[in-house]
């Protein structure tokens, strides 16, 4: 919008929804098009026009390119709340893909592309391939960055379409943003790919460089990107490619600059000469150094950057560290930065300048600044052995300075020096003690304690000043107490007389008896035992010589700092951490439906004649059976003659342990692998417990295993369960007995069901609380599987199994590919299935395929139907479809809303939800469809009646503007109790005053799930 439609976000007028809606139809294309832009601009302020969607959506048929953008951006904003309405648009789209000016082109197939709905998407790869292969350049850059956005939302479709070989194609094209687009677009699916997508080739290699000189600025950062995952066949070619990106440093994009210091980088590693990499080094330094004169927030990015690359290679900035002194307005956290870099750039050769820079940034009036500049220092004298004296005499000019926390940053560092030369500095050691009452921060007591012990026999007046910190003891921090006990045993090691004496008394005492630090205690009765014990020990304990410290200016681990200096100019080289450690990507799978047929019947059938054909994905909403993720159990032990391994085919599906193998000699049994482990021994501070849900003889049991790692008894086990969808609670008390130290002890706990049931969404995660008298309360998720619930009653007659079958709908039922199990022995797959009472009713042969028919049985009357299609002896895997009959054929009706088990309940109307289901149950006693009086097809709504005023409401609040069926449906009260008598004359249409009185029914529409 130009700057004078500023008046498009204000109005005086009321009712403004319908005085747009009213522009929106006006017949002046002028008028449209101001509403079009008092749409865009009260949507652009927060407010909700999503009512308008069809009015605006009509304005798309206009030859005004502006007017044309504005319904583009309405659209991509609101299509995903109003996917149904959005298809209206896409005759509009395709026309638009077609139409002559390119701009109109693009503008058409990037909106598609934007616009995030499946429904859409098919509409699209016509339109898109078309682009692809576009006469002009601007409409093929933007088909190439559509693509990407394709594989985003359908990577099937992409694959399929071929339009990732149309990508690859546009590498190649004469045009140096197309090439550019088509790089980015395949940089992003790769990172959305688990298998190699881009691979850059020699020859593909030539067209990057080729375009690289003639593309935009930020088309270059993305070939330069592209370019520093290739390596190169051997040093010559790198530095063929090197020489090509170097004019790159001299860019004015600062992304452009570091995505070239990355790729140069990255190259050098291959080249083996000498002088080229020091020409290269040579090169790089003055665009880095350029960096640093532009804005603080870039300046700050440059400077993370340049702290990896000086960690690499440190010649490139060795001679430019005036150009990392600090300025008086720098922010602070550039002067941090810089202050980091001067350390790592540091030598003998400028330590005299970087120690005058650092002197002089130890009086500015910034603490936090002062404080690291006098680390830097002390830094400094750690990293450079011949200049360490220098650093020191800098130190205790600031000492000298008196400001209090100057001087105790300066103590602390110079016990870091001490510690890497010891016994060479000692002098200084009267003007330290000189400052000892101005000390009031714990690091700088800790660091002076530690001087006065490690050099107590070179201080005379030791014991007096060890005694001036014992006086304020018990208040003193953890670390500054265990200093003072170190440096006291140290004192009494070393001059042994009355004095010390009487001391480490009083502090050993202290330690143990007046302290509830445990480290503290434990040290204290460790020196006091040795000193009591063997005093010639505790100074080989106490006095042994101590590691010498090194510089810790280079922090970073090499193998972090490759993958860093491989992330220049991104976030990743900026926090200084590798991508996942902040970034999760989310990579949506697309599931694929497929219709199967089972076609007509060969061989010997003893199965009903016809099975619906139905498959969804295992953790769709219309699922007929709670999905629980299966285990990875221990193979049970064959036995010792050789037999065929039968697996245990519905884990996937149902919980059981699908890759548990049962010779076929061995008798089916209860007893399966060992128990999984719910609280690992690391997390529940030594004690683990396994545990898994199991039946035996009809009765379900919670089978756990304690494990005790600890040190000591634990007893008093008690165990709670939080409410589930089951309702599962403990029957009675847990009976574990006292368990000691490096034992175990197994309990099978009785369990009731539909006790302890929740109200939420079902859910097959069991949450159970443990607790003993010796720790705190244990918490730990279980899975709910759902063979341990089948009964002994769930066998069907082969009629009534056929009957059930052919009445089950679509939606109850889900299917489940079982890849890479094999079925080598029939009869003991038959047994190892009938012992989770899973019976057998029926046989058939498909094709080259056998199925296999089951029923099972849950409590309260809720029956399962399964079929299991394989080869027998194949390794082709099995695929397992199983459904429950709807909410009619039985059961209770709470049972059925605790699970997940979308079972449709309804008269008349019977349509399935589009969005996710909605968890209420109602009694529907009447509902009427409104028909015409003569042909008796439906108006297009209807009249249902509820039991309660509450239950209307309940489907009100969750069915009102669902999609069913491809339709926007409306649910609300009826101004009547039931439908008008139907006219006996013939239906001549509504009167205009009457309008709008039934214009509010004409969506009308009520469906009830029971889920």
């Amino acid at each position: 919008m130009s700057g004078h439609d500023s008046k498009y976000f204000s109005t005086t007028k009321k009712g403004e929804i319908p005085e747009l809606k009213e522009e929106l139809n006006s017949q002046y294309k002028d008028k449209r098009k101001d509403a079009v832009k008092k749409v865009i601009a009260a949507m652009t302020v927060g407010k909700d026009v999503s009512s308008l969607f069809t009015d605006v959506v009509n304005c798309m048929q206009t030859e005004n390119l502006e007017l044309k953008k504005l319904v583009y951006l309405y659209l991509i904003n609101y299509a995903k709340s109003q996917p149904d309405l959005a298809i209206l648009a896409v005759n509009t789209f395709v026309k638009d893909s077609q139409d002559p000016n390119p701009l109109i082109r693009a503008l058409a197939v990037r909106t598609m592309g934007c616009i995030r709905v499946d429904k859409i998407t098919e509409y699209l790869c016509d339109p898109l391939q078309r682009c692809l292969k576009d006469d002009d350049p601007y409409v093929r850059k933007t088909a190439a960055i559509c693509v990407a956005k394709l594989y985003d939302i359908n990577a099937e479709l992409v694959e399929d379409r071929g339009f990732l070989e149309s990508l690859k194609d546009l590498i190649s094209d004469n045009n140096p943003m197309v090439v550019a687009n088509a790089v980015a677009a395949l940089a992003e699916i790769q990172e959305n790919s688990t298998r190699p997508i881009f691979e850059i080739t020699s020859h593909t290699l030539s067209k990057l460089l080729t375009a690289l000189n003639e593309c935009t600025e930020w088309g270059q950062v993305f070939i330069l990107d592209a370019l520093s995952k290739y390596k190169a066949a051997d040093a010559r070619e790198a530095e063929n490619i090197v020489e090509r990106v170097t004019p790159r440093l001299q860019h004015a994009n600062c992304a452009v600059v570091l995505s070239a210091v990355k790729m140069i980088l990255q190259q050098m590693e291959l080249i083996t000469s000498t002088d080229v990499v020091r020409n290269l080094c040579k090169k790089m330094a003055p665009p880095l150094v350029t960096l640093l004169s532009a804005e603080p927030e870039i300046q700050y990015v440059a400077l993370r950057n340049i702290n990896l690359i000086v960690q690499r290679r440190p010649t490139i900035l060795a001679h430019e560290i005036k150009v990392f002194f600090c300025k008086y307005n720098d922010p602070i956290y550039v002067k941090m930065e810089k202050l980091e870099i001067m350390i790592k750039l540091a030598s003998d050769r400028n330590i005299d300048q970087v120690l005058l820079e650092f002197k002089e940034y130890a009086t500015e009036v910034d603490v936090d600044f002062v404080r690291k500049a006098v680390r830097a220092i002390g830094r400094c004298a750690i990293k450079l052995e011949r200049a360490a004296e220098r650093c020191i005499t800098v130190l205790l000019e600031l000492i000298k300075i008196k400001v209090n926390y100057v001087v105790q940053e300066a103590i602390i560092v110079i016990k870091d020096i001490f510690r890497r030369y010891p016994n060479t500095y000692e002098s200084i050691i009267a003007t330290l003690c000189e400052s000892l009452d101005t000390l009031d921060e714990p690091e700088a007591k800790a660091s002076m304690i530690w001087i006065i012990g490690e050099y107590a026999e070179r201080i005379d007046n030791a014991d007096e000043l060890l005694e001036s910190f014992l006086e304020s003891f018990p208040e003193e921090p953890a670390h500054v107490q265990l200093q003072l006990l170190t440096a006291t045993v140290k004192l009494f090691l070393k001059k042994p007389t009355e004095g010390p004496q009487q001391m480490i008394q009083v502090v050993l005492n202290n330690a143990t008896v007046e302290t509830d630090n445990p480290d503290l205690r434990d040290r204290a009765y460790i020196y006091w035992r040795l000193l009591s014990t063997d005093p010639e020990a505790a100074k080989d304990v106490v006095l042994a010589e101590k590691p010498v410290i090194s510089d810790d200016s280079n922090l970073i681990d090499p193998s972090l700092l490759d993958e860093l200096l491989a992330n220049i100019a991104t976030l990743s080289s900026v926090y200084h951490k590798p991508p996942e450690a902040f970034v999760t990507r989310v990579k949506a799978t697309a599931q694929r439906t497929e219709d199967e047929d089972y076609g007509s019947e060969t061989g010997n059938s003893e199965s009903p004649a016809h099975v619906a054909d139905s498959s969804a994905s295992p953790t769709a909403t219309s699922s007929g059976v709670p999905y629980a993720a299966a285990r990875q159990p221990t193979p049970v032990s064959p036995a010792p003659a050789p037999a065929a391994p039968v697996p245990d085919l519905l884990g996937d599906l149902m919980g059981l342990e699908n890759s548990a193998i049962v010779p076929v000699d061995q008798p089916a049994s209860p007893a399966g692998p060992p128990l999984p482990v719910v609280l690992p021994a690391s997390t529940g501070q030594g004690l683990q417990i396994s545990a898994q849900l199991t039946c035996r003889e009809g009765q379900i049991f919670y089978s756990l295993l304690f494990e005790n790692n600890t040190q000591v008894p634990l007893d008093g086990f008690m165990i709670q369960f939080n409410k589930n969808t089951f309702g599962l609670a403990a029957a009675g008390p847990l009976q574990v007995p006292q368990l000691q130290p490096g034992k175990s002890a197994g309990t099978l706990l009785p369990m009731v069901t539909f006790q302890n049931m929740s109200q939420g969404p079902p859910s097959s995660l069991l949450q159970v609380a443990v607790k003993n008298n010796q720790q705190p309360v244990w918490y730990f998720n279980d899975k709910i599987s759902l063979h341990v619930f089948f009964t002994d009653d769930g066998r069907m007659e082969r009629a009534n199994f056929l009957e059930t079958w052919r009445s089950l709908p679509d939606t109850n039922e889900i299917t489940k590919d079982l890849p890479g199990i094999v079925v080598s022995n029939v009869e003991a797959t038959l047994d190892r299935l009938a012992a989770t009472n899973m019976f057998f009713i029926a046989k058939r042969k498909h094709a080259n395929q056998d199925v296999f028919y089951f029923s099972a049985k849950i409590p309260r009357g809720i029956p399962f139907l399964i079929e299991l299609t394989t080869v027998v002896n194949n390794p082709g895997g099995i695929r397992v479809h199983s459904a429950i009959p709807p909410a009619t054929a039985g059961g209770s009706r709470e049972c059925r809303n605790q699970m997940r088990f979308q079972v449709r309940f309804a008269t008349q109307l019977s349509f399935t939800c589009q969005r996710p289901p909605v968890e209420i149950i109602v009694e529907v006693p009447d509902c009427h469809l409104v028909t015409g009086p003569r042909n008796q097809e439906s108006r297009g709504f209807g009249f249902v009646a509820m039991e309660t005023v509450e239950n209307a409401e309940r489907c009100i609040k969750y069915l009102d503007r669902s999609v069913l069926q491809g339709r926007l449906v409306t649910v609300e009260k009826a101004k009547r109790k039931r439908g008008r008598t139907p006219n006996p004359g013939r239906y001549q249409g509504l009167r205009d005053k009457r309008g709008t009185d039934m214009d509010q029914y004409s969506n009308f529409l009520a469906i009830v799930h029971c889920c």
